[in-house]
């Protein structure tokens, strides 16, 4: 027997509409939104991520993505 195949490429416009989300919440936040562990989490999935996008767009959210988690983390 033998598993059903699964598609293994996620579908572009989830990936995009999650890490916009994302990045909208850090982008309106004052003080960091997650928990130190999951800021941790997001800094390495959310690149990790963007590799289903096209490389301009993922290169652009990454930035965008970093610059707010740097302003977040220094606002303690």
């Amino acid at each position: 027997m033998r598993a059903p195949d699964r598609q293994l490429t996620p579908d572009p416009e989830v990936v995009r509409q999650r890490l916009r989300s994302l990045l909208e919440k850090a982008k309106t936040a004052n003080k960091m939104p997650w928990s130190e562990r999951h800021a941790r989490m997001w800094q390495t999935v959310f690149p990790n991520m963007a590799k289903w996008l096209p490389p301009d767009e993922a290169n652009q959210l990454r930035f965008e993505f970093a610059r707010e988690m740097e302003r977040l983390t220094k606002a303690v």
